[in-house]
């Protein structure tokens, strides 16, 4: 594995097979209830973009989904890391990436975190994220979404980057 891998774009079916199945198949999203289906249909929605960790030899590493319209513009949606590259860097650097493609139409990023997910909470925290609020029995009963942002600062004074 590359000390750091390359992020690209979701290519394929086969890389939306890849990234639904890793969601189906991990927590959050068996706590959460979503299946294969439910997360095949988010990785191929037209309003998401999904881009893919890959490895030496093309192996998938990882993904993150964002959405980067409405209303909280710069929303990473979900990021995943195949099991047994977790420990390895790649979250953070499917995070550095996320942070930097959000740059430059926000001076925010945003996202959820479950509350039964403690170590990814404190991994947000480390990387300079704050609690916002908590949204209570948000996707299943009995578990908050914890709402997060980070921020560069305010919209005021804020220029998209062109192009």
């Amino acid at each position: 594995m590359p000390s750091a891998p390359l992020i690209r774009p979701l290519a394929s079916a086969d890389d939306a097979h890849w990234c639904a199945t890793l969601m189906a198949s991990s927590d959050p999203w068996l706590t959460l209830g979503r299946s294969y289906a439910q997360s095949r249909a988010l990785v191929e929605a037209p309003e998401r973009e999904v881009h893919i960790a890959i490895g030496d030899g093309e192996e998938r590493l990882g993904f993150v989904m964002l959405v980067l319209h409405g209303a909280f513009t710069g929303y990473l949606q979900s990021i995943a890391v195949a099991e047994h590259c977790r420990g390895k860097g790649i979250g953070g650097a499917l995070l550095d990436f996320t942070e930097s493609r959000i740059a430059r139409i926000s001076p925010n990023v945003f996202l959820c975190v479950s509350s039964f997910n403690p170590d990814a909470r404190r991994l947000y925290e480390r990387r300079g994220y704050h609690l916002i609020g908590t949204i209570p029995d948000y996707v299943v009963t009995g578990h908050d979404e914890l709402l997060m942002r980070k921020t560069t600062g305010p919209w005021h004074g804020f220029t998209p980057a062109s192009g």
